[in-house]
This record gives C-alpha cells, sequence and structure tokens, in this order.
C-alpha cells in the first residue's frame, strides 16, 4: 500500500486528539445536566446545529479546494490556541461560566464539521481503490479506541474517586489512592495540549497523491452548485444519502442533549453510568470497524445498512420501555455496531460512486440535510413536555419511528434501482 506512513501518523494524530476531545464532549453536557440546565443544553446545541448547517458547505467547498494536510495543520491550530484559552480563564475565574462551555462546544463541533469530511476526502485521495473498504474499517477501529477511552476516562474524571472509591458503570472499585474529580476548565487543558502533538505528528506526513484535483475555480456558491448539480444527475445516490444518514442524526441528538437527560431523568443515575454508556458505545462501535464487512459480505450495502438502521430503531425502542441499567449498557453495544457499522459501509459505497473531485461538496449537502434532521429533533424536545419527569422517553420513540421510515425509504430507493435495471434488461431482450 503506498502511503503507508502517512496513513499511520494520521490515525496516531487522530487518536491522541479524539480522546482529549471526547471526554470533552461527554464532560460539557453532564455539566449542564448537573447545573440543572437541560434546557439550555438543548438550546445550545440547537443554535450549534443551526450554525453547522452554514458552516458544513463552506467546509465542504475549503476541502475541494485546498491542501487537505494544510486544512489539518490550520484545525489544529486554531483549536489548540482557541481551547488554552478557555482553560487559562477557567484557571483564572476558578470555574468555568456556562457560556464557555458552550462556546467550547460550539468550536468543536466546527472542527467536527471539518476534520472529518477532510480525513475521509484525505484517506480517499491517498489510498488505492481496493483498499476502500479495509481502511474505512481502520479508521473506525481507531475513531471507536479513542472513544472507549474517552469514556472511560470521563467515567472517572467526572465523578473522582473519593477515600480511592471509583464508581465505574454502577460497580465500585477500590484503588489505593484518591483521584479527585476534574474541574471543566482542567479537561479543557488536557484537550488543548493534544493538539499540539496533532499538529507536530500531522506536521511531518509526506504523501504522494493518487487522485490528481483539477484547481476549482470560481465563487464559494459557485463551486457548492457543482456538487448539487452532481447529485441532481444522480438522485438514487442523494436518496440513498439522506436517507442513510437518519440513524447519524438521531444517534448525534442522543449522544449530546437526550441521553444525559434520560440517564438522570429516567434511569435516576449518575455521571459514572453516562461515562459508562459512552465506553459501551464505543465497544459496539470498535466491533463495526473490524467485523461490519465480514458479518455482511454476503449482503448488499444498501440491505445492510437498512439492517442496521432498523437495528439503531430497536435501541431507542428498548429504552423507551426499560429503565434497567443494565440493559442501557448492553443496547449501548448494539447503537455503536449499528451506528459505526452504518457508517463504514455508507463511507464505502460514497468512496465507490462519488468522484474525489466533488466528495467534500457532496458531504456538504448530504450534511445540510442531516443539519435540518437535527434542527427539527432539537425545536420539537426543547419543548417543556420532554423535560418533564421522565417524559424523555418519548423522544426515543419518536426516534424510532423516524428510524423505521428512513429504512422504508432505502428499500423503496433500491428496489427502483431494480425495476430500471430489469426494464433495460427486457427492452434488449425486446431488441
Amino acid at each position: 500500500m503506498k502511503n503507508l506512513r502517512t496513513i499511520l501518523l494520521l490515525f496516531f494524530a487522530n487518536t491522541i486528539s479524539s480522546i482529549a476531545q471526547g471526554i470533552s464532549m461527554i464532560a460539557i453536557p453532564w455539566y449542564f445536566i448537573k447545573m440543572g440546565e437541560s434546557r439550555m443544553l438543548f438550546l445550545v446545541y440547537l443554535l450549534i446545529t443551526f450554525t453547522s448547517m452554514f458552516w458544513g458547505p463552506v467546509a465542504g467547498t475549503w476541502i475541494d479546494k485546498y491542501n487537505r494536510k494544510t486544512i489539518f495543520l490550520a484545525l489544529t491550530t486554531i483549536c489548540g490556541t482557541a481551547l488554552f484559552a478557555a482553560a487559562g480563564y477557567g484557571f483564572y475565574q476558578g470555574s468555568t461560566p456556562l457560556w464557555l462551555a458552550g462556546t467550547v462546544f460550539l468550536l468543536t463541533f466546527l472542527n467536527y464539521n471539518v476534520h472529518y469530511p477532510n480525513l475521509y476526502a484525505f484517506v480517499q485521495e491517498i489510498i488505492e481503490k481496493q483498499h476502500y473498504a479495509k481502511i474505512t474499517s481502520y479508521m473506525e477501529v481507531q475513531n471507536q479506541v479513542s472513544v472507549m477511552l474517552a469514556g472511560f476516562a470521563a467515567a472517572m474524571l467526572l465523578e473522582g474517586a473519593p477515600d480511592g472509591l471509583i464508581k465505574l458503570g454502577g460497580m465500585n472499585i477500590l484503588l489505593p489512592f484518591e483521584i479527585p474529580a476534574w474541574e471543566l476548565h482542567q479537561i479543557f487543558l488536557l484537550d488543548a495540549s493534544t493538539y499540539i502533538v496533532a499538529f507536530v505528528l500531522i506536521a511531518t506526513m509526506k504523501y504522494v497523491p493518487l487522485v490528481i484535483r483539477k484547481v476549482e475555480t470560481g465563487n464559494l456558491i459557485t463551486r457548492f452548485q457543482k456538487g448539487i448539480q452532481y447529485l441532481k444527475d444522480h438522485p438514487r445516490i442523494f436518496i440513498f444519502g439522506i436517507a442513510s444518514y437518519m440513524v447519524f442524526a438521531t444517534l448525534l441528538v442522543n449522544s449530546f442533549a437526550v441521553v444525559a437527560l434520560y440517564v438522570e431523568a429516567h434511569l435516576q443515575e449518575t455521571g459514572d453510568v453516562f461515562g459508562f454508556g459512552k465506553l459501551c458505545y464505543a465497544f459496539g462501535a470498535l466491533l463495526a470497524g473490524m467485523f461490519v464487512h465480514l458479518v455482511f459480505k454476503r449482503v448488499s450495502t444498501v440491505n445492510a445498512i437498512i439492517f442496521l438502521t432498523l437495528l439503531a430503531g430497536a435501541y431507542f425502542l428498548t429504552l423507551a420501555t426499560n429503565s434497567s441499567v443494565l440493559l442501557f449498557y448492553v443496547m449501548g453495544i448494539v447503537i455503536g455496531f449499528a451506528n459505526a457499522g452504518v457508517r463504514v459501509l455508507r463511507v464505502t459505497y460514497l468512496f465507490k460512486y462519488v468522484p474525489n473531485q466533488v466528495y467534500g461538496r457532496a458531504s456538504g449537502v448530504f450534511y445540510i440535510v442531516n443539519v435540518l434532521y437535527r434542527l427539527f429533533f432539537l425545536g420539537l424536545f426543547l419543548l417543556p413536555f420532554f423535560h418533564t419527569s421522565n417524559n424523555v422517553v418519548y423522544a426515543m420513540m419518536i426516534f424510532t419511528v423516524c428510524l423505521v421510515l428512513a429504512a422504508l425509504v432505502l428499500w423503496w430507493n433500491k428496489r427502483q434501482e431494480f425495476v430500471k435495471s430489469d426494464r433495460i434488461n427486457l427492452s434488449k431482450i425486446k431488441k
């Protein structure tokens, strides 16, 4: 495989920064819940999602126009500097105000909007086509190992270990020493430090592009319109994209807003259960990265995604109708496998059918649709009804219905493709 050293460096840099980022993105929602500000958390995430609707397409055009290594270096510089400033302010004040926690939440999401599409486009640019499935699986494994470590660390750091007693996933573990609970600004400092390491690793990368990209001309709107036109010319890919992203949309809203409220209001548990649930999710996603292509090797990509979409619906239905912490952990593994499996299969599918020249902009279009999904969910779940008693379970039911509908759209789109293929074959026979 060409550019193997570059891929390894990229994976290592991504792992280091993802662990600290993951701790921050687990700690911030729980921080809002502990402060009794669940509706504010939903509002902040709603505003972030609305902002990213405009940011995502801009990111897509940059990814297709500029050098992707340079984009990584710019991201690590900007985010690292901002996180150091946020940590410094927190240390100076002695605590982290909610507005600053919300700002870091926003910054990290805006970083995600550029980082992950840029990562996929960069990998597509430097590896051979026959390695697409293998590398996308490795990427998922790398990402979920990071999330698992982040979930484990967050479960300990959010609650600490007073008197050497760690509460991890409902279990008590006695240590010969104490671990004080970390303040949010201390977590921000750890997060900021990893950006320095990532910058150094990425700066040393050398590679030979395997895809020749022509220089894009025109302004941002003109360039983005080319991505829209490509999807208009390929409606099957467009429908596939908007339907297959439903799992990701529901998972994002659940992961960064709903599940924290679910643990506190429905399960009536603490931060260690919340953090351990993230670890279980990451374990399931790790399994998907390792085995999803093996499990579905005799199944078409679209059929596999339909099955995993329905599996994600089963996850939300189970949580809505149960209050078992153990089942919450088990189903965390299930949704981790389903979401990561869909992502691996979707990326592999798009790598095959979307040219690298327009990949960033096509991703930007899908991202806008994904944002609209999330805006709908967040706007709905801001209603006081969902924050009363344990009514958060009704949010889970709504997710279930939407995922079943998405699976039906994927099935219909695939069926239409078969119908078209049969018509072409019949016309050839008649001739």
